[in-house]
């Protein structure tokens, strides 16, 4: 898998990136992780542990409901051998994600305390642009209250969330975290805790649903990725949680038919997220996700892989689930954003500098209070991405919930909603840059 090539080609030129947004493979090493999924894909066979045993491996984590382990072995031809039970669908070396990284990251210099709500009245510019500068708050659920009065809350798969920070922390419902030798949920860089403002901030600035709960379900450590099963068992632990909601801004490419790179060992990761995303829409989870920040067309496998021998796979991505791409003020698919005909379900705000920058890329024309404000830890900070896009998608789904009652709509309804009420922007329809159009939280209430 030619991961260093993808990151090399791929990453936009900027100075202000932190982190990649492509998955990376473990270097070889005496001992190495696999993921191995069972033909049962929703509980594990008696004598499973026999059989990873058999073939060399130790069971790390066991991901009953998904019919999937973690293991590590010493075992060079493990996948080979444990395939060759009667028992094992599939067997990879297991892969690791990281967040969608922001396209660029600012702090507001100043985090003196402040009026209600004036960062808001003053920046805000895309949760204006959602809810109809408000107006979606005055119809009913629309701030995330539920009308049979039981919490709708948001789980955060990401770096975790602040939750000392005073914009969030009457909306933190808890956390938990899946980092080995990080126990606490709280964000230590600032990714998780941005997500959850556009989700439910409710201070010097608001989220789309300010009275929405969120919960952290923290898969990174600092500058670090995450494995596929990390994240699937935090997608499953979600959904056994009754979340309502899940919001996934991660970064994450698998690229199929490397000549380097058999196909057949990036199956198992996919089927394993595919496994967790449909585990967590069973049990009425509306799950989202962001496109991905590569200006790219994913619906054409070779863009991506940098030629045309290869299929890149958007990952995690579900065609159930709600994938995100990102438009700018002048709702403008923005400059970052990934797109292709029917890889994208709806756009939102996710910022970029302005149309006079974009027509010139002068970096004299940038317009930073274009991007989008929100909280982080300490403080807040202006980010531009399609995971700033796709909180607020995650949040319309919320407060459409929250209108009709937790437990009520299931996740396809949700969707169906949030589509069916989205603005066209670009032409008549579902499009490649948009899919069903710019996401109307107040359409979606009425």
């Amino acid at each position: 898998m030619k991961k260093k090539k993808i990151a090399a080609t791929l990453l936009l030129s900027t100075a202000a990136f932190f982190g990649t947004i492509s998955p990376q493979v473990h270097a070889s090493s005496a001992e190495e992780r696999f993921v191995v999924l069972f033909k049962d894909t929703d509980s594990l066979p008696s004598g499973y542990e026999q059989t990873i045993k058999d073939a060399g491996g130790n069971v790390v984590k066991s991901l009953d409901k998904l019919g999937a382990v973690e293991i590590k072995t010493n075992n060079p031809n493990f996948a080979s051998q444990v395939k060759k039970s009667s028992l094992i669908q599939d067997a990879a070396k297991e892969h690791e994600v990281t967040p969608e990284t922001a396209v660029d990251s600012d702090l507001l210099p100043d985090f003196e305390a402040g009026a209600a709500n004036d960062l808001y009245h003053t920046y805000q510019w895309d949760i204006k642009q959602v809810t109809h500068d408000g107006a979606s708050w005055k119809l009913p659920g629309g701030t995330g209250k539920s009308v049979n009065g039981k919490d709708i809350v948001v789980g955060i798969i990401d770096t975790g969330i602040d939750y000392d920070h005073p914009d969030l922390k009457q909306n933190y419902a808890y956390g938990k975290s899946f980092v080995a030798g990080h126990p606490s949920p709280k964000d230590e860089e600032g990714h998780g805790t941005h997500v959850a403002g556009s989700i439910a901030a409710k201070g010097r600035v608001l989220g789309v649903g300010p009275d929405l709960k969120v919960a952290a379900y923290r898969v990174f450590a600092p500058g670090a990725s995450a494995y596929t099963s990390d994240i699937a068992n935090a997608l499953m632990t979600a959904a056994d949680d009754n979340v309502d909601v899940v919001n996934m801004s991660l970064g994450g490419y698998d690229w199929f038919q490397d000549p380097e790179y058999a196909t057949k060992d990036i199956v198992a990761d996919v089927r394993l997220f595919n496994r967790a995303i449909q585990y967590a829409i069973k049990k009425g989870v509306t799950v989202v996700g962001s496109a991905g920040n590569n200006a790219s067309d994913i619906s054409k496998p070779g863009q991506l892989s940098g030629d045309n021998n290869g299929a890149t796979h958007r990952s995690p991505s579900s065609q159930t689930m709600i994938r995100v791409s990102s438009n700018g003020e002048a709702k403008n698919l923005a400059y970052y954003s990934n797109y292709g005909v029917g890889k994208i379900d709806v756009m939102a705000p996710g910022g970029d500098y302005g149309l006079d920058w974009l027509e010139t890329r002068d970096p004299a024309l940038r317009v930073g209070t274009k991007r989008c404000l929100s909280t982080v830890p300490g403080g807040y900070a202006w980010m531009q991405g399609t995971s700033m896009a796709s909180p607020k998608t995650a949040a319309l789904a919320g407060v459409i919930i929250a209108q009709h009652g937790k437990d009520v709509l299931s996740p396809s309804q949700v969707k169906h909603i949030i589509q069916k009420s989205a603005d066209d922007v670009f032409k008549p329809g579902n499009d490649s840059y948009s899919g069903f159009g710019l996401i109307n939280a107040e359409n979606a209430l009425r």
